[in-house]
């Protein structure tokens, strides 16, 4: 009798039965560990990005104007000046290095080729603070800004557009009709985090050949300031805009004739736009959780009806309550950890599929997996308890009974 008590009814319960708790338990484990690989992923790539823009890096920047009742936008003052960067190095105890900055843009040509581009002026810090070397060449030499020397450094995208397949290092180009030779070819950086635009796109030169050569400017756009720790990058930002604010005789309630901008602050919403993120896929993951776990109820405890005969031969010949709920539970708990498992498979190969067509790192970690099979088992003890108590609760004669 018990044979036929579990024969082809039952094993068709229990294909039904897996097959409706995979549909049902497995998106909630793939969106679990897509949730955190994905969240590994963006964090990844905004450290990256904000990494290759500087290392606790500040941006000083000269401040807006307002002419006729028109602000005039940032860069527009003529306050920022080269005694105001030696101030920073001199009395901000946070910042371990600055390097000026100006910028115009300009025809660049090189023999039949031209490209219109950046032409950034700066010191031989500039390179250091950016965290920004050289793949070919050497940058330019404090004798260079001092002499006020026709070097240039070049970016990877100015590279592509004027030299192709030659070697730049060693040419000469020409820009506003001055020849300036290619000292050094910058390591491509991509698309700035901060500003969206390419950082490749651009010819480095030092400071003083471009104030006195090709802008006539004596006055500063920008100064990059490195901070000795990304703590102390707040510090700095304060202790700056304190020492510009007296520096240039800003009276209190009157607006900042410059703008300082921390790229921790970039980190840090970066973090937070990551953990928004994770919170939201982790509550569509809840929801599948939930749902699964009602399908593995409801199938426990049609299965419990299906296999009422079964449990009352059981009783009736030794069968605790104990060892019925338990082997409910044990079924239950099997049931969601074969769910989860081809939710984990899902959710790997979703991540797999995500790095090969967006290009995103997607990082799966051993932590998300422990974790998806952990709270596949929970899921299982916590849905399957009722079915199986109830199936262990039975009168033994009237499941016997039972047709």
């Amino acid at each position: 009798m018990l044979a036929r008590v579990r024969g082809p009814r039952w094993r068709s319960l229990s294909a039904v039965a897996l097959a409706a708790l995979t549909l049902q338990a497995a998106p909630a484990r793939a969106a679990g560990v897509d949730a955190a690989a994905l969240r590994a992923a963006a964090l990844a790539i905004d450290t990256k990005q904000i990494q290759a823009m500087g290392s606790n890096m500040l941006f000083v920047q000269s401040g807006t104007v307002n002419r006729g009742g028109m602000r005039m936008g940032w860069g527009a003052t003529k306050t920022l000046v080269y005694d105001d960067l030696l101030a920073i190095m001199r009395e901000c105890p946070s910042v371990v290095a600055a390097a000026p900055g100006s910028q115009a843009a300009a025809q660049v040509v090189f023999g039949n080729d031209n490209w219109a581009t950046n032409i950034n002026g700066t010191e031989p810090q500039y390179f250091d603070i950016r965290s920004w070397p050289l793949a070919e060449g050497t940058s330019f030499t404090q004798d260079d800004v001092t002499t006020a020397a026709n070097v240039a450094v070049i970016g990877e995208t100015v590279r592509k557009n004027l030299f192709g397949a030659t070697d730049p290092v060693g040419q000469t180009v020409r820009i506003n009709n001055l020849s300036f030779k290619v000292v050094g070819l910058l390591t491509p950086k991509g698309t700035s985090a901060a500003m969206g635009q390419d950082q490749d796109d651009i010819i480095l030169v030092p400071i003083t050949t471009l104030q006195k050569k090709i802008t006539g400017q004596d006055w500063l756009r920008w100064i990059m300031v490195s901070a000795a720790s990304k703590d102390a990058s707040y510090t700095a930002q304060q202790q700056i805009t304190a020492l510009l604010r007296d520096r240039h005789r800003i009276r209190s309630g009157q607006d900042d004739d410059f703008f300082v901008r921390n790229l921790a602050d970039m980190a840090d919403l970066a973090d937070q736009n990551a953990r928004l993120f994770t919170i939201l896929l982790a509550s569509i993951a809840s929801i599948s959780l939930l749902v699964g776990g009602i399908g593995i109820m409801n199938i426990m405890l049609v299965s419990v009806t299906e296999r009422t005969r079964e449990i009352g031969i059981r009783m009736a010949i030794g069968a605790t309550e104990g060892d019925v709920q338990q082997q409910f539970l044990i079924e239950a708990v099997v049931l969601s950890v074969v769910g989860g498992g081809v939710g984990i498979l899902s959710g790997m190969g979703a991540s797999y599929l995500i790095t090969q067509t967006l290009g995103w790192p997607v990082l799966v970690s051993p932590t998300a997996i422990f974790a998806a099979v952990l709270f596949s088992m929970a899921v299982g003890i916590f849905f399957g308890f009722y079915p199986a108590r109830k199936a262990a609760r039975l009168d033994p004669i009237e499941a016997l009974r039972y047709e």
